[in-house]
């Protein structure tokens, strides 16, 4: 039953939301060696994993939730689309990996989450007067920087 076409799918997607799911195909992995202290373990062994998902080229995402997702990733984002996070915070690669893929699903899933509309408000009377004594107050001390300033009181 391994041939199963409903298989291969389920297989090749990672689920993100109940909604929303990416292919394994958008996602590349590098494995580089780790920076910092560690010994012979960092300096031989290439743990460190360089995840790269590619959000201009997936098409199982709507285009709502990538245009949130490029804000969330900042500077994270390159220029050809891709969102690349780099993992070592573990002596192992699988962990690496799998951390790598749980920090991608998290900062998509927080891209599906639509924000609320702002509620516009008007200023209260108590802001308006305070407002406008300060606006009074600074004309007062301007007009005393001028030639032969006198208070108006």
């Amino acid at each position: 039953m391994a041939d199963d076409p409903a298989d291969q799918q389920s297989t090749s997607r990672i689920e993100v939301t109940s909604r929303y799911f990416i292919s394994k195909d958008d996602i590349t992995e590098d494995f580089i060696r780790a920076s910092g202290p560690g010994g012979q373990n960092v300096n031989k062994v290439s743990t460190a994993v360089q995840l790269r998902f590619n959000l201009n080229e997936n098409e199982t995402l709507p285009e709502d939730v990538k245009s949130r997702a490029a804000r969330i990733a900042g500077s994270r984002l390159t220029q050809h689309g891709e969102i690349v996070l780099q993992a070592d915070r573990y002596r192992t690669r699988e962990r690496n990996r799998q951390d790598a893929l749980e920090r991608l699903l998290d900062l998509i899933r927080k891209a599906t989450e639509k924000p609320k509309p702002r509620k516009a408000t008007k200023p209260t009377l108590g802001s308006k007067k305070r407002r406008l004594d300060a606006k009074k107050q600074r004309g007062q001390l301007k007009k005393l920087r001028g030639r032969g300033g006198k208070l108006d009181d």
